[in-house]
């Protein structure tokens, strides 16, 4: 037994290095950037055409969709950088002011040519032709030797699959509910005991460092949505994307709630505290009151325990493909749902008999509770469903709007299909 996991510890994770997308990405940017070169050396009058692999490897994004979009921008960037500088060459010589007039010239018409990012490259590419001798051979050679590295970036798109970032994507949505469920459980931890108003201040900050992940996580979602697109390995692109999105909105949703629950927890603190205004005054003797009664404090640990449950299950759920293990995932958020709303209930109970013995807080424990409800009411299944169907359907109808032919061609085809399948039925 040990002798054949042995010999398959290796094929594993060799099979795993193959299908890393930093791995697949590294291979299809290197092999584009050598067809390039070599067919440049063929092609362009130049002794080493550096413009055809630097091209290519610049062209060959993450994405299918980047690349399709970037290929047309770098290509509109260089032509407009040559045609500069060949309209300049015909009038001035290279000095300095020819040289500054060429710069400004070439980045207000890159504006105007809508290249976005490729702007700097409209001057780049004027001042190297601008800067050479036969500036009419070497404005073409250029030209040709980008068209070279835009095709064959292009090209090794369509021939070798660029990869699908939606693992990675997920990861990350589950790492950021992880995150989320680790901090509701400190949090639940220390409203049981006397809970300083400095340690409950810390428990702010962090819950306020969350946007910074989430910041992370929508960067990491926005290269799978544009791995979805226009990729022929996969299916039912538009459902993956809204999916995704629409969990990590709920999960950004649920941060800010977890944000505004901390800070009441640190002004109820505050208000337990007698010495948080004035820290120099602490009798060390007198500890702050709790931040609420024994029962009370453990029915909130456990119902932010339940919670933190919910948050992770959710976030599975919403990054699982296969059918069956999503049925499982929403069976497995449904009942935790539903032990967190009885938790829920009792501690509107406890809260109740809390404010009734001492009213002087009513607020801050209102607050509490409705904090969490609106948790509970962003990770429920029949909300997700519905908002899910609302985000599809909007997607769905600008898709129609904005390419109506497309959409024209898509229907034609399905009744064609449906016609012939009552055919041959």
């Amino acid at each position: 037994m040990r002798d054949v996991r042995g010999w398959t510890a290796p094929l594993v994770r060799s099979v795993r290095l193959r299908r890393d997308p930093v791995v697949v990405q590294t291979l299809r940017s290197a092999t584009a950037a050598t067809v390039a070169y070599v067919i440049a050396l063929r092609l362009s009058p130049e002794a080493a055409p550096l413009t055809a692999p630097l091209t290519a490897l610049l062209v060959v994004q993450v994405t299918l969709y980047s690349t399709l979009t970037t290929g047309i921008r770098r290509v509109n960037s260089v032509v407009t950088g040559v045609l500069v500088a060949i309209a300049f060459s015909l009038l001035v010589g290279l000095t300095w002011w020819s040289l500054a007039l060429l710069i400004v010239a070439s980045l207000v018409v890159g504006r105007l040519v809508r290249v976005e990012e490729f702007v700097p490259e409209v001057a780049i590419s004027a001042m190297l032709v601008l800067g050479v001798t036969t500036v009419g051979d070497t404005a073409w050679a250029r030209v040709v030797e980008t068209l070279i590295g835009a095709v064959v970036g292009l090209a090794c798109n369509l021939l070798l699959a660029p990869p699908v970032w939606v693992d990675e994507a997920g990861e990350s949505i589950e790492g950021l509910a992880r995150r989320v469920r680790k901090l509701m459980l400190r949090m639940g931890e220390e409203a049981v005991g006397r809970t300083p108003v400095e340690l409950a201040t810390a428990r702010l900050y962090e819950a306020r460092e969350l946007d910074h992940d989430i910041v992370e996580v929508d960067a990491a979602l926005k290269q799978a949505e544009d791995s979805l697109k226009l990729n022929p390995r996969v299916k039912e692109g538009l459902l993956h994307r809204v999916v995704l999105r629409t969990g990590l909105d709920t999960l950004e949703i649920c941060t800010v709630v977890l944000r505004v629950l901390a800070r009441t927890l640190t002004d109820l603190a505050k208000e337990r505290d007698p010495f948080a205004e004035e820290p120099d005054l602490i009798d060390e003797g007198q500890a702050p009151e709790p931040l609420f009664g024994p029962e009370t404090g453990r029915a909130v640990e456990r119902l932010l325990s339940e919670i933190g449950d919910a948050v992770v299950s959710f976030a599975v759920l919403v990054t699982t493909h296969v059918s069956e293990s999503a049925e499982s995932a929403e069976a497995r958020l449904t009942a935790e749902l539903r032990q967190a709303t009885a938790t829920r209930d009792k501690l509107a109970q406890l809260l109740l008999e809390e404010i009734q013995r001492d009213s002087r807080h009513w607020q801050l424990h209102g607050a509490v509770l409705t904090e969490v409800n609106r948790i509970l009411d962003e990770l429920d299944t029949e909300h997700r469903s519905r908002r899910l169907l609302e985000e599809l359907d909007r997607a769905a109808r600008e898709q129609r709007e904005r390419m109506p032919h497309l959409t024209r061609l898509q229907e034609q085809w399905r009744r064609n299909r449906s016609a012939l399948a009552r055919r041959s039925g």
